[in-house]
């Protein structure tokens, strides 16, 4: 696969997507650089390095590359598209109107795919006005309002402004999937998370000039961020394959099926949505703690601290129950022993119909739990690292998830279009033999 990138210019069609992708990225990092009016960008910054350390802002801005922090356009970034869809999936797994409209084909889900789009409206709405109410009544530590006249008028121009930015990087995500390379949503997610760390790489830098950390603590990360990026990407692409034999069916002259595949499951079907519920569940009460003072919340909120051990153990619960629900909501064993059964497949020495969902169902739930516990793990250790070794390199289980993810995805796309056009080649070379013999 890295031998044949040097071929990538040559291919004029994957050349225009990827030139395609980044072109729309550097829209997407410009927008989180336009402030929404009326906002004093300074005293936004010094309340953000104050007091959003380890709470779900802190965590929501990482997400939108940044844009919370600067009060962007971009602000509420396109994580309402993906509550939304969430929502939406959500919906179609429990409400019989939906569900029905999802095995209507291609008509209905363009159906879910309209509602989804009128509920991330509704989804970025109440977050806009949330973030605007947020930024209309908090001050810098100095004691500057972040928004000197705030009001109405602020409240309404800050809403239209993150609405739109929303919908506007929701269009840029489908286009980028239409006409780029990748899913655009999970590019876009990607290329935010990816903008703190130049940052923190200078700050690790100046760390070690003024000997805030030793040469050996860096190190040690480095080695702890590869290691661990490894692990990532082994357990990402794990798979456990259930064996399919499809009966021989004959249709006339010609014989269908009589061929032998598999069914690969996954450790990480959920990918890193259980990891970004379980945060946003642990980071709520130091979230409220930024608005609200007293001793009793205070005690709360020193519970669940990160890094101790009630926190770490409701962390890792959280992500293993999360990755049991929400696979169970997007992977169904009954629909695939149905599908199965419906083309004359089969497992064999296993029952079609209920006993085949039975026993996928059994081998989903075995395959899972050591899935979720490594990346309970991989969302732990990272914190811990940081702490002990004073680098300020975040690089917990949700950045890395994203960007092995993204990444693999992207490479498996690109790897498929250099493989095509081989083929395609052979197939030139092919018709001119055959045409000169």
């Amino acid at each position: 696969m890295l031998r044949n990138l040097n071929n990538i210019p040559k291919i004029e069609e994957l050349r225009n997507k990827i030139l395609f992708v980044l072109a729309m990225i550097a829209v997407y990092r410009l927008g989180t650089h336009i402030p929404v009016p009326g906002v004093n960008g300074h005293a936004l910054a010094e309340f953000f390095r104050q007091n959003l350390a380890g709470t779900a802002f802190g965590l929501y801005d990482i997400f939108v590359g940044g844009a919370l922090s600067r009060a962007a356009i971009f602000g509420a970034g396109i994580m309402p598209y993906i509550s939304a869809s969430i929502i939406m999936e959500l919906l179609v797994a429990t409400w019989p109107y939906l569900e029905r409209l999802k095995k209507e084909g291609e008509h209905g889900q363009r159906l879910i795919t309209r509602y989804s789009r009128y509920l991330t409206v509704l989804v970025a709405g109440i977050q806009s006005f949330g973030m605007a109410m947020f930024l209309a009544n908090i001050k810098s530590p100095t004691g500057a309002p972040v928004v000197p006249n705030p009001g109405p008028m602020f409240i309404f121009t800050t809403m239209v402004a993150l609405v739109g930015g929303t919908l506007f990087l929701m269009w840029i995500g489908e286009q980028m999937s239409e006409r780029g390379i990748g899913n655009g949503i999970s590019v876009l997610i990607f290329a935010g998370t990816l903008d703190s760390i130049p940052y923190e790489f200078a700050q690790t830098v100046q760390l070690l000039k003024t000997g805030g950390t030793s040469l050996f603590a860096f190190l040690f990360v480095i080695v702890v961020v590869v290691v661990t990026t490894m692990a990532v990407v082994a357990i990402t692409e794990a798979q456990r394959r259930i064996p399919i034999q499809y009966a021989k069916r004959i249709v006339g002259r010609k014989v269908y099926g009589g061929q032998t595949t598999y069914l690969p499951l996954t450790l990480n079907t959920a990918g890193v949505i259980p990891i970004i519920f379980a945060q946003s569940i642990l980071m709520f009460p130091q979230t409220v703690g930024t608005f609200f003072t007293s001793d009793t919340l205070s005690y709360i909120i020193s519970l669940f601290k990160p890094g101790t051990i009630l926190y770490d153990i409701l962390y890792a619960a959280l992500i293993i129950f999360f990755a049991y629900y929400y696979t169970a909501i997007v992977l169904n064993p009954k629909d695939i022993a149905d599908n199965l059964q419906r083309y004359s497949g089969f497992i064999p020495g296993v029952r079609p119909g209920p006993q085949t969902a039975e026993y996928i169902d059994r081998i989903m739930s075995r395959i899972l739990l050591p899935g979720a516990i490594f990346f309970a793990i991989i969302a732990i250790i990272p914190y811990h690292v940081i702490r002990m070794t004073n680098i300020p390199f975040y690089f917990g289980g949700t950045r890395i998830l994203i960007v092995v993810g993204v990444a693999l995805e992207l490479l498996q796309q690109i790897n498929a279009h250099l493989i095509m056009r081989q083929y395609d080649g052979l197939l030139k070379k092919g018709r001119i033999r055959g045409w000169r013999g």
